[in-house]
């Protein structure tokens, strides 16, 4: 979505007073919060609209006070209800000029009916994209604004997306994620002149043999306005601090009233003026739009993502990275993303080596994919739909309600270099011609939508089926993304044999830890199939299911609601398994070389640093190493070896370094760090002989 630079909230003619932010980043400047108290009631029968609880004749007294972000879910009075609940609240207005007053959710579970004033301002369904109504129309002036909102997080139902099956399976309609309903994202207000930007699409496509790019910034502007304008448009770009200088190549035409047009604009970009983002220098720029009298902001980043036989190519290098599926679930918070939250998940997922994430089957917040633009992550990102029905796939009503999401989805992350690629769905028939069509249509709707992106979908039916490629949808794909468990070998090599020209994802792998095994079954897990992993050239990525323990409904799910396949637990304790994914997922190793004792207790501590040459496999650069005391000993390492740089390592490169250390008699931590400063491994050296040691 947009950002808006910021305007003064009198001179935009709107009053909101007494409600912060609070915790979850808002990406419009100009957006004005509704955040904060608000009334709440369940409506267990269904009877509110009839009852008109969002008329002035009924107040909400009796009703909840509860802070909006908010997830009725997580409350232990409403923790296993499903059905419709009410929001109500007020606000201040003063007109000012000819001015549109929007109002927007970042993500409201599931079905969403808005009123304003006693009158109904629009619906919406879906629970993870965003949405915003105008509402202008329904403001009232010099008084309080009353704002209800009816959601219904009922989503046991065939015919929603995410929905229940309609298979007839006793204990098997629902999907692998809780329901977790209500005011989940933001809520807010801004404020737009008669002709305003609706949304931009930044595309940044470098020529890598030249290390120039070209820049292409399509605006979408609506004229609400009553005659028809031809508003003139504006860009300036800036990398840090510097401006860059560019000449413009502009279309665009008249806009009629009440429509909307695309206005597009294109301006090449010289070599001094363009750095490459990337996992490990994730470089960004900003960019403004004006048109008309509205201006707008948002950030991009200059990058290459391609496809060539097996490979993955990153601005023209292959890569082969591991990642994991994070669910968004916290004791506490439900599906609800504080800013806090979402930097310790991804900052423990990026220590752990988790650099190239399907993060789910649903979309979280924005903030995620923001702080994987300025951090360095890949990701593939999932309109919310799990294990649909063929009778589902072949659905009218479905796919629309699907194209709907995916749209909404894609146009809010369409300018996130992190973003690069899209699936169109999870663990699906795909061998039944259902499914196929599926794959077919819905990729060829969302390439309509963003062709910039790679496709693909989550497929558990390639681990022994099918017998010809044809006969599968992941025909119809850029990547093949597999969910396998177990027999990894034989899948790999199966996958391979039909789709000889296609990289392969491990979309989803892994080990429960309360299997009979327990931790050790985990960590037995990462270390076995990493070894096949690395003896199959073919398979870019592997993202371990899942991140973090989470709560489900579905079958197989323990006593206490949770099912434990995490790294990390429900409030992100590390398990045991945590350690092993970070050594085995670092694109380097250390080995001890010597040893040597010397003179006035300095001693010279040789190791060799070795990039992976077969998984995690990419160019090492800007990484340091850095060497510390063990927690048990109070010596210290002479500060020249403190931090080491290391030097640019291809895949299978080497490099030794002598170090001289005083005063250690045991051992040495060695920690290696990504130019961002995120530590990756992190390793004991044995000092007291001579013997080598690795981490491999």
């Amino acid at each position: 979505m947009r950002r808006k630079i910021q305007r003064l909230l009198l001179a935009a003619g709107l009053l909101v007073t007494g409600f912060a932010q609070g915790q979850y980043s808002i990406r419009d400047p100009k957006a004005i919060p509704l955040n904060g108290e608000w009334r709440f009631a369940l409506d267990p029968v269904g009877v509110g609209e009839t009852e008109q609880w969002y008329g002035s004749k009924n107040q909400p007294n009796g009703w909840d006070k509860v802070k909006v972000p908010h997830c009725f879910s997580v409350d232990p009075r409403y923790q296993f209800y499903t059905g419709a609940t009410w929001y109500r609240r007020t606000f201040a207005w003063q007109p000012s000029g000819r001015k549109r007053v929007l109002l927007h959710f970042d993500g409201s579970y599931y079905a969403t009916t808005v009123w304003l004033n006693g009158k109904k301002v629009g619906s919406h369904e879906g629970g993870y994209t965003p949405f915003s109504f105008d509402v202008t129309d329904f403001l009232t002036t010099g008084s309080d604004n009353d704002l209800a909102i009816s959601v219904n997080n009922n989503t046991w139902l065939p015919g929603s997306i995410p929905g229940a099956k309609d298979n007839g399976r006793p204990n098997d309609p629902f999907p692998g994620w809780m329901n977790y309903g209500g005011l989940i994202r933001p809520v807010y207000l801004t404020v737009e002149p008669d002709v305003y930007v609706e949304n931009v699409k930044v595309e940044a496509v470098p020529d890598l043999a030249k290390g120039t790019a070209t820049l292409t910034i399509r605006t979408r502007i609506r004229n609400a306005s009553g005659q028809a304008v031809t508003p003139t448009t504006q860009y300036q770009v800036r990398q840090g601090n510097k401006t860059l200088a560019l000449k413009w190549k502009n279309t665009g035409s008249a806009v009629g009233s009440n429509q909307t047009a695309v206005f597009e604009a294109e301006a090449p970009l010289k070599a001094t003026d363009v750095t490459l983002w990337s996992v490990d220098r994730p470089t960004l720029y900003d960019v403004q739009v004006v048109a008309g009298s509205d201006t707008v902001q948002t950030h991009f980043g200059i990058r290459k993502v391609e496809v060539r036989n097996t490979q993955l190519l990153l601005n023209g290098q292959p890569i082969k990275v591991a990642g994991g599926n994070r669910v968004v679930d916290y004791p506490g918070l439900g599906s609800m993303e504080p800013d806090w939250l979402i930097e310790k998940d991804l900052r423990l997922m990026k220590e752990a080596g988790m650099e190239f994430h399907r993060l789910t089957h649903y979309t979280p917040s924005e903030a995620v994919y923001d702080w994987a633009d300025r951090n360095g992550m890949l990701i593939i990102t999932e309109a919310g739909n799990w294990q649909l029905t063929p009778s589902q796939m072949d659905s009218d009503t479905v796919r629309r309600k699907f194209q709907q999401q995916f749209r909404e989805m894609a146009e809010r992350d369409w300018n996130h270099p992190c973003v690069i690629a899209y699936s169109v769905g999870n663990e699906y028939l795909s061998e039944m011609a259902s499914g196929q069509r599926w794959t077919k249509d819905m990729i060829a709707f969302a390439r309509s939508v963003d062709p910039t992106r790679l496709y693909t979908f989550a497929s558990m039916r390639l681990n022994i089926l099918p017998k010809k490629p044809e006969d599968e949808a992941s025909q119809y794909c850029d990547f093949v993304s597999t969910n396998t468990y177990g027999n990894h070998a034989r899948a790999l090599d199966h996958i391979h044999q039909l789709y000889p020209d296609k990289p392969i994802l491990i979309s989803e792998w892994g080990r429960r830890a309360d299997t009979d095994k327990g931790d050790a079954g985990q960590i037995a897990d990462v270390e076995q199939v990493i070894q096949e992993i690395r003896k199959r050239p073919y398979v870019i990525g592997a993202s371990w299911w899942s991140f973090n323990d989470y709560q489900s409904r579905h079958q197989g799910t323990n006593a206490n609601g949770y099912r434990p396949w995490g790294l990390v637990g429900p409030e992100r304790s590390k398990r045991p398994m945590y350690a092993t994914y970070q050594r085995e997922m670092a694109p380097v190793t250390v080995e001890k070389l010597s040893w040597q004792p010397g003179p006035e207790g300095v001693h010279t501590l040789t190791l060799r640093v070795t990039a992976r040459k077969d998984f995690p496999a990419y160019v090492v650069q800007g990484y340091s190493l850095r060497l510390s005391t063990d927690p048990s000993l109070e010596k210290e390492v002479l500060a020249r070896a403190n931090k080491l740089p290391l030097p640019t390592l291809q895949p299978g490169q080497s490099v030794d370094l002598t170090i001289p250390v005083r005063g250690f008699d045991k051992t040495l931590t060695v920690t290696v760090s990504k130019p961002t400063d995120f530590s990756i491994l992190s390793q004991s050296i044995d000092l007291t002989n001579d013997t080598r040691t690795s981490n491999r």
